[in-house]
């Protein structure tokens, strides 16, 4: 039997081996799409290619070579939120959603607008601290301890004032001043997540028990039930 550079001569088929490695246009790429379809499409193109699906923190993984301006900015946030809700606030988020090159990054930003008395209403951010800074008007700004003290932490922010919410606390903004007032926050992960208290207790899908509600918080059931009943606001 006869060796040469690739194979043994006279070997069965099956135990010949290539020893030269693939060149590298032929490995497979890791792409990013926004959607599947748009996967799908690129997979029917350059069909001779193979794909991998590569998924981080549950986005799709893009080859930073294919990489773009696009992939790491965001236009908009000099726009000001429509506040004509029930809690007079909009937040404008700036995460990985919207950037996808933020993805692994630990980072985001919001835009909060707030009209005369507006509320941020109290709520966790369970993957991330905030650090707000006040760009106009005057905020009485708070966070919650956890148990068991409980212990309520506040301050009254003006223009220019920086206030820190630790990850996880409970947190709120309220604007005490008779004009709009505007801040801006940077959150420690690039999908901090919101949960806003009022929301996910009275009106969580389906409803929570009217059992648990009335005694979790004291109260008669017909007071659980017209909470529940209430529209409650993702601002």
């Amino acid at each position: 039997m006869v060796r040469t550079k690739n194979a043994e001569v006279g070997s069965s088929p099956k135990r010949q081996r290539h020893t030269e490695e693939a060149p590298v246009e032929d490995e497979p790429q890791a792409l990013c799409f926004k959607t599947r379809k748009a996967a799908r499409r690129y997979r029917d193109v350059i069909h001779s290619r193979p794909i991998v699906y590569v998924f981080v923190n549950g986005k799709f993984c893009k080859n930073p070579k294919l990489a773009t301006a696009e992939d790491f900015s965001f236009k908009g946030l000099n726009i000001a939120g429509n506040t004509a809700n029930k809690v007079g606030s909009n937040v404008t988020q700036v995460n990985v959603a919207q950037i996808a090159g933020l993805n692994t990054l630990g980072v985001s930003l919001v835009r909060i607008d707030y009209a005369p008395y507006g509320l941020n209403p109290p709520h966790t951010h369970p993957r991330a601290t905030e650090i707000l800074t006040v760009l106009e008007g005057t905020l009485y700004v708070g966070f919650v301890t956890s148990n068991p003290e409980n212990r309520l932490i506040t301050k009254v922010l003006n223009k220019g004032d920086v206030f820190v919410f630790p990850e996880g606390l409970i947190h709120f903004q309220f604007n005490t001043g008779h004009t709009n007032a505007v801040a801006i926050a940077g959150l420690g992960s690039q999908n901090p997540g919101v949960i806003t208290i009022a929301n996910a207790v009275f009106g969580s899908k389906p409803p929570i028990s009217d059992d648990v509600l009335a005694k979790a918080f004291q109260v008669d059931k017909k007071v659980g039930d017209y909470l529940q009943a209430q529209f409650w606001v993702n601002n």
